[in-house]
């Protein structure tokens, strides 16, 4: 009955906001509520559940709720318009080439497995061109969307550290047989962005493009420009990426700092500051009220126990004369299984599971690790209503969640189905 309505929760989310019935922050708290109480638990039981869950993401709300604001500063003063001139030039208009260069850009970035970090990178320094150029944002979001995938499959991304954790094992078996795979992802991603690169240069032309980022810019806006600081804000920017990756300090209180300190010393007036914070304040608050949501929407799916029972319902759909087929199994549900499955209730509560299950047909469980990386929360982390990065990376391109999802699903699921592939062909994973 738990894997029933668990599922159903899932489901009727996801439906609300792929067809706009109701907003996500809205979804997210009304939709596990009411399958809660359908369930049989009290008001005291799911509001213990909701504030566990709140607790749980609590770092990351106030981390990106910051983020959002240090990011959306640096733009306002002009950071990224050395960048965006250099694209142009190379660009020069054609939005094919400039689709690409988001995708490979993505992928650079993306090399040190965060995707907190990649997608305010890379929305930031692209998201006015797409705009003056008139390119479909859905584009921007889905591309990047698309390239961290393969590339999160690094061993020292947070999923492949799970994976590796739970399955008592290290890169050299886990990550190394998946290269090929890995490649093969790449190769599709750059062959999806050349394809929407054909459609929307056919759509919109070449054009000659002399693109001043200021040109579109209010007065307001214009005031905001800071060039005199721009190496100050340049080296502040990398010297906080820098800081992130290595870990030196936590990351909330990383960008509560840096944030604040932006503010302060590009806006030293008090006027200029409470402008700056207008400007950006409902764009900081969907954000970081949808993280807070979504501690709600995983905090009941947790504490209800509705996420185990899940798993083992899946376990046991495999039937007992097809259990050579686990790995593939586990690879082909990896991607959609991001939409159901945090993290850690998938690396830490189904791979046991499944790996527990591959043994008993005489498979290496090592297998089951391989599949699953080949799409859950690697390259399904970017669409899923569980990941607080998702909702960055969208709220950053100013496009819906339900819009980003229905439009990139089934090219991120082509990339898991083309990593699989691959895999099979390779023996990373085997039938």
């Amino acid at each position: 009955m738990l894997a029933f309505l668990g599922f159903s929760t899932i489901l009727v989310f996801l439906l609300l906001i792929i067809f706009k019935r109701l907003s996500v922050l809205t979804a997210l708290v009304i939709v596990p509520v009411v399958f809660g109480i359908i369930a049989g638990f009290s008001v005291k039981e799911l509001s213990d559940m909701m504030l566990t869950g709140i607790k749980q993401v609590a770092p990351t709300g106030i981390l990106l709720m910051f983020a959002v604001l240090y990011f959306s500063i640096m733009l306002d003063v002009g950071l990224f318009d050395p960048v965006i001139a250099l694209i142009i030039r190379y660009a020069q208009g054609d939005p094919l080439k400039i689709i690409m260069g988001t995708a490979v850009l993505t992928m650079i970035v993306h090399l040190d497995g965060d995707g907190t970090a990649t997608f305010m990178i890379v929305i930031s320094a692209f998201l006015p061109l797409y705009t003056q150029l008139q390119i479909n944002k859905l584009i921007l979001t889905g591309i990047v969307a698309l390239s961290v995938g393969p590339m999160h499959l690094v061993p020292w991304s947070g999923t492949s550290a799970r994976a590796m954790a739970t399955l008592n094992s290290d890169a050299v078996h886990m990550f190394n047989p998946n290269i090929p795979a890995i490649i093969g992802g790449i190769v599709w991603v750059l062959f999806v962005a050349y394809y929407f690169g054909k459609k929307e240069r056919k759509r919109l032309g070449i054009v000659s493009l002399d693109y001043d980022p200021k040109t579109n810019l209010s007065e307001e806006k214009k005031g905001f420009r800071r060039p005199s600081l721009l190496w100050f804000n340049a080296i502040t920017t990398i010297a906080l990426i820098v800081i992130l990756m290595k870990g030196w300090l936590p990351t909330p209180v990383l960008f509560v700092v840096a944030s604040t300190l932006a503010l302060l010393i590009n806006f030293p007036k008090l006027k200029e500051q409470q402008l700056v914070l207008k400007a950006h304040g409902s764009n900081i608050f969907l954000v970081s009220g949808m993280i807070f949501a979504a501690g709600v929407f995983s905090g009941i799916l947790t504490g209800s126990k509705m996420i185990d029972a899940m798993a083992h319902t899946l376990v046991s759909l495999i039937p007992q004369e097809h259990g050579n087929l686990l790995p593939v199994f586990a690879a082909l549900t990896s991607m959609p299984a991001s939409m159901l499955f945090t993290p850690d209730a998938y690396y830490f509560g189904v791979v046991p599971i499944l790996s527990q299950a591959a043994q008993h047909y005489a498979i290496d469980p090592l297998q089951i690790g391989r599949a699953a990386l080949l799409g859950q929360m690697t390259v399904g982390f970017p669409l899923s209503p569980l990941t607080a990065s998702t909702f960055l990376l969208v709220g950053l391109a100013e496009v819906e969640l339900g819009d980003h999802q229905r439009f990139i699903f089934k090219w991120a699921f082509g990339t898991t189905l083309v990593m699989t592939l691959i895999a099979l062909a390779t023996g990373s994973i085997q039938i």
